[in-house]
């Protein structure tokens, strides 16, 4: 009898070990398998690589390799952007601050990047100034920053993906040249064009605009255009180009005066917030990246400064991180940010659970074959399978974001790979054979 008891007793641990077992060999087999994945991969060997693979349904982290360690994380940094804003300003951005004083309407700019904006168009703010009858006043200084972020590269500042940071931006802060029909050229804003002059010694042989740095000189070859040429040029700030570009589009005079912000002040809502996510997220956009960190600022109250505004999220939003954060601006232009994989997927899960609507998460964030930077980094497909943020500075690509296996399992992960110096797209190509094969295989 003794003999059967224990042999009962002894079945039953048994089974009960077994059952330890194989409840959590999925996630050992999914993790021995992508690590060999790593150690055969000759070209992830040749740089520095962080990677982690979690398991959000089991509250399990399935692969770590180099996940505590520090990378530049370039537009990863836009997650932060986001769960701050998804925080902070849940249905709409505020655009414009302003108090009525018996004939005069004062008004003072949120850092709102739809304001004119090419995509966003937000007009709400324009309109109030617009239909008021009484002279409009414009109180500058709330931002005290630069008009550059911390660590950008100031030889970019021709290029699109740099407009400068102001508190009142006005059409993302750029000049847009196009050409529907080859030797044409269309400038907008048009008060603009005044500005650009043709340079007779410049004999480049294809046309390309080029601003002065520290002034609005526009310069362009004697080569034409081509037909459908676009480019996005930014305009050199200064409360004088505000005034003047708020002018022409009111088709009314406004003032510049000095006036501290009071606490009464109403506010002006513009767009949608998750229409800004979208345009945040899906073509990676750096100057509403950079704009959202101020209208964040408006909202908490605090002065319009990025890295006052920073150091408030971290305190108040991210405390469950597993590593601080080195973070500095608000798109990852700045190689002065640093992340860990482990940080990013935990920043991930909190996203997730915020939003708490997968069909309206995955809408804001690129989608492997479908939108956004990841539209061409994947094969189209019916469904896609991964949706994120990727992230890219010379010898920088990184991809962040959400999983969904052949069989069904959501996963979070975060790639990065820094100081590389093949092509990014070899890189892009090893990194999406890596998580194609996760796809593929689980």
């Amino acid at each position: 009898m003794n003999n059967i008891r224990l042999k009962n007793i002894l079945f039953s641990s048994l089974l009960s070990t077994m059952a330890t077992f194989y409840a959590c060999k999925p996630n050992q087999i999914i993790a021995k398998k992508v690590s060999k994945e790593f150690k055969n991969s000759e070209m992830l060997k040749r740089y520095q690589v962080g990677f982690a693979l979690y398991d959000m349904a089991g509250s399990e982290m399935i692969f770590q390799k180099d996940a505590d360690k520090y990378f530049t994380p370039a537009s990863n940094t836009k997650l932060f952007t986001f769960y701050a804003g998804l925080k902070i300003t849940p249905d709409s951005i505020p655009s414009l601050r302003y108090v009525e004083k018996g004939d005069s309407l004062i008004f003072w700019g949120a850092g709102d990047p739809s304001l004119l904006h090419t995509v966003l168009k937000g007009t709400k703010a324009i309109d109030i100034l617009k239909n008021s009858d009484k002279k409009l006043f414009f109180a500058s200084g709330r931002y005290t920053g630069n008009f550059f972020g911390n660590g950008w590269s100031w030889d970019d500042y021709n290029d699109y993906y740099q407009p400068e940071i102001t508190e009142m931006p006005l059409y993302d802060n750029v000049v847009l040249v196009t050409a529907k029909q080859a030797g044409e050229m269309n400038i907008s804003p048009k008060i603009f064009n005044s500005c650009f002059s043709v340079d007779s010694t410049d004999k480049a042989s294809k046309f390309n605009v080029q601003r002065e740095f520290l002034v609005n000189k526009f310069h362009y070859p004697t080569a034409k255009t081509t037909a459908n040429y676009e480019q996005q040029i930014p305009f050199k700030t200064s409360t004088g180009v505000t005034l003047t570009l708020l002018a022409d589009t009111l088709k009314k005079e406004v003032h510049v005066v000095n006036y501290v912000l009071p606490k009464d002040a109403k506010t002006v809502y513009s767009s949608k917030s998750d229409d800004v996510f979208r345009q945040l997220m899906l073509p990676s956009d750096n100057f509403v990246a950079e704009q959202l960190l101020l209208t964040y600022a408006d909202k908490l109250g605090l002065e319009l400064s990025t890295p006052k505004v920073i150091a408030a999220i971290q305190e108040k939003y991210l405390t469950e991180l597993p590593d601080k954060p080195k973070w500095v601006d608000g798109s990852g232009l700045s190689r002065g940010n640093l992340f860990t994989p482990r940080s990013l997927i935990k920043l991930l899960d909190l996203i997730y659970k915020e939003v708490n609507n997968q069909e309206r998460l995955f809408s804001m964030l690129p989608a492997g074959g479908k939108t956004g930077t990841l539209r061409n980094a994947y094969p189209k497909t019916d469904t896609p399978f991964v949706y994120g943020k990727t992230g890219t500075l010379s010898g920088v690509h990184n991809q962040s974001g959400y999983l969904i296996t052949k069989k069904g399992k959501f996963l979070l992960y975060s790639f990065m790979n820094n100081n590389y110096v093949q092509s990014t797209s070899e890189i892009r190509k090893e990194m999406v054979r890596v998580m194609t094969y996760i796809h593929d295989t689980f």
